[in-house]
């Protein structure tokens, strides 16, 4: 529903476009969402407090990676001339670590990826308050966020960076 009216209102602009009333009616903007959480000093600090938040974690992934790949070298270099016995033991050993890796794996990835939505959300959030407060104070009719095309002089989102370095917007 809500894509079909902004489809609407995307039409209704492009052919008002054509005709050169809305440019000289009304002042439009754009802001690149995906350069902000990548540029902006918020979205950089919200990234190394994650890596911090998570770099035990990763160690000790890296540590299990490590020591699996040791198993199986020593599987692959000793195995003919191990006993049958103490080689199904040290398969089904690779083979229950292996699982626990991919478990803490999976787990990992998905923590991380949580708690990278919840950090960018609101940084999302304060770049959207700035946004505002910039068309407000500049007059603007209407700003776009991620587009297919923008003509670059309608791009203001290196405006709301320096807003928000600037001073953050009170929550």
């Amino acid at each position: 529903m809500r894509v079909t009216r902004l489809f609407v209102v995307a039409l209704a602009l492009l052919g008002a476009c054509a005709s050169g009333q809305v440019l000289a009616q009304n002042k439009i903007g754009f802001v690149d969402t995906e350069r902000i959480l990548r540029d902006a000093g918020a979205a950089q600090r919200a990234q190394k407090k994650i890596e911090a938040e998570f770099a035990k974690r990763d160690q000790e992934l890296a540590k299990i990676a490590e020591q699996l790949k040791r198993m199986q070298e020593d599987l692959e270099k000793n195995a003919v001339t191990m006993a049958e016995n103490q080689r199904r033991n040290k398969e089904r050993d690779f083979g229950e670590l292996n699982r626990d890796f991919q478990r803490k794996q999976r787990e990992f990835r998905e923590d991380l990826n949580q708690r990278r939505n919840e950090e960018l959300a609101q940084v999302v959030e304060q770049a959207n308050r700035v946004i505002r407060l910039i068309a407000e104070q500049e007059k603007y009719d209407i700003i776009f966020q991620d587009a297919v095309y923008r003509n670059p002089r309608l791009d203001i989102t290196e405006k709301v960076i320096q807003a928000l370095e600037a001073k953050p917007p009170a929550k």
